[in-house]
Order: structure tokens, then C-alpha cells, then sequence
């Protein structure tokens, strides 16, 4: 009894646990959207839509990691003037993935978030959003050593920060060279990030 009991048990778990195929397809249709999408709107609407997938679901992270990863790309367009109010909604949506599922990816959007505020008044929000950005990035490394996107943004940190503080494209340069190298040798799961490959090649070739 105790042996049908426990197999019930797995079983159940196992269930819960996996992903459905609709969900595997919608995710996947959305995903590749994401990926060519260009305009405001069609990235707020994909925000919207990863988040309403995430409340039917409830267990996964996923959804609202990449709701918050379509309101980063609306925070780096020249004509999204509130930076602060982006950022508002790109935290809202992480808090909903990190209460399921705190990661390196997470982190990844949490330095993004933090970086686009600091970049408002980089002077008087240094201490601040400059140091949240720089956190998000440590701890993002902590979990995950090898994840080329956190490398890419540690290089764009370092690109855009002065020579006489510590920064440029010489101190770049070999953090790029190793966040491209860590994208191909990756082999991430199904529906994981894979953004940043394209967009460390390009700033390599400005540190050249």
C-alpha cells in the first residue's frame, strides 16, 4: 500500500510538473515574436500576452520572465521617455517570476531594469540604480558562471563606463570575447533564453 502510495505520489508530481504541449506551442509562437518585434506596441502587447499565460499557468516562470524581457526592450527605445514608470512594470512582472523561480536569467532583466534607471541621471543614481544593476549581476553569476547573457551585460557595463573609473573598450573586449563564446557552446533548454549572441558580436566589433 505504501509503495502505491508513493508511485501515485511521483506520478502526481511528475504531472504537475510538466509542461503541456499547448503550452510548449503558445510559449514557442510568442517567443519567436518576441524575437522580431520592433515597434512599442507590438512588444506591449507580447508583454501583456506572456503575463496572461503566466496567470493561467501559475507555476511556471517563464512567462512573466519573458513579459518583463519585452518591457526591457520598450525601456532601451529612444522614445520611451519614463524610464522610472518601464521600470515599474518590468519589476512587477519579474517579482511574479522570481516568486516561482529566482535565476540568473531573472537577474539578467533585474540589471537591465536597474541600469535603464540609472541611465536617467547616471551622476546622482550611481550609488543607486548603479549599485542595484551591479547586485543583480553578481548574484546572477553566483547561480550561474556560465550564462553568456550576464557576460554580455558585465561587458556593456564596462563599455560604457569612463577609462579613468575603470571601464572602456579595452576592458571590454575580453568580456565580450567570452560572453560569445560561452552563447556557442550553449545548449539551452526548450523555451529558455537565447537572446544576445547578435548583439555581443556587433559590440565586439566597436572594441576592435
Amino acid at each position: 500500500m505504501q509503495k502505491t502510495l508513493l508511485v501515485m505520489t511521483l506520478l502526481i508530481s511528475l504531472t504537475a510538473g510538466a509542461q503541456s504541449p499547448k503550452y510548449a506551442e503558445t510559449m514557442q509562437k510568442n517567443i519567436t515574436l518576441l524575437d522580431s518585434a520592433k515597434t512599442f506596441d507590438q512588444l506591449q502587447s507580447l508583454a501583456g500576452t506572456f503575463d496572461r499565460i503566466g496567470d493561467a499557468e501559475k507555476t511556471q516562470w517563464l512567462p512573466y520572465y519573458y513579459a518583463a524581457l519585452a518591457q526591457t526592450w520598450i525601456g532601451w527605445m529612444p522614445d520611451t521617455k519614463d524610464k522610472d514608470a518601464n521600470s515599474a512594470k518590468i519589476n512587477a512582472y519579474l517579482v511574479k517570476a522570481e516568486a516561482i523561480e529566482k535565476n540568473a536569467e531573472t537577474y539578467a532583466v533585474e540589471n537591465m531594469s536597474a541600469t535603464q534607471q540609472m541611465l536617467v541621471d547616471p551622476q546622482s543614481r550611481y550609488m543607486t540604480n548603479g549599485k542595484d544593476a551591479a547586485t543583480a549581476l553578481q548574484k546572477g553569476l553566483a547561480l550561474d558562471p556560465n550564462n553568456p547573457r550576464l557576460y554580455y551585460l558585465q561587458a556593456m557595463s564596462l563599455f560604457g563606463t569612463p577609462p579613468q573609473y575603470g571601464g572602456g573598450k579595452d576592458k571590454a573586449k575580453p568580456v565580450f570575447e567570452k560572453s560569445i563564446a560561452l552563447y556557442k557552446s550553449a545548449q539551452p533548454k526548450p523555451l529558455y533564453p537565447t537572446w544576445g549572441q547578435k548583439q555581443a558580436e556587433t559590440m565586439l566589433a566597436q572594441c576592435q
